[in-house]
């Protein structure tokens, strides 16, 4: 049985710092094809905004509201991806999920096999 387990959410100030992790038991991330995304408050029917990923390419990518603040990065050796986000803003408020084993679709479209339950990030002014 797959399960990604998200931590390191919390409550904190505009400008704060806040690093997520996502632990897997029951399967080990491979190096690309996994990430984070997020659902803000009131979106909950929309579709999981990205925030950072690996594609299946390998390639970083990072949404543009985060880039320069947010890291992603994978330690093997624990089987964790994490988020390192730096000089968080109020609109970062969000619920946070890791996703890993990539699922191409038709048209470039992708999904995932595993999904984490989420970490709430809040962030005040």
């Amino acid at each position: 049985h797959v399960q990604l387990v998200e931590s390191g959410g919390g409550s904190v100030q505009a400008g704060g710092s806040l690093k997520l992790s996502c632990t897997a038991s029951g399967y080990t991330f491979k190096p690309c094809g996994l990430g984070w995304y997020r659902q803000a408050p009131g979106k909950e029917h929309e579709e999981h905004e990205l925030v950072s990923i690996i594609d299946s390419d390998c390639t970083t990518i990072y949404a543009d509201s985060v880039k320069g603040r947010f890291t992603i990065s994978l330690d093997n050796s624990k089987n964790s991806l994490y988020l390192q986000m730096n000089n968080l803003k109020t609109e970062d408020s969000a619920v946070y999920y890791c996703a890993a084993d990539v699922v191409p679709l038709d048209r470039g479209q992708f999904d995932y096999n595993y999904w984490g339950q989420g970490t709430r990030v809040t962030v005040s002014s």
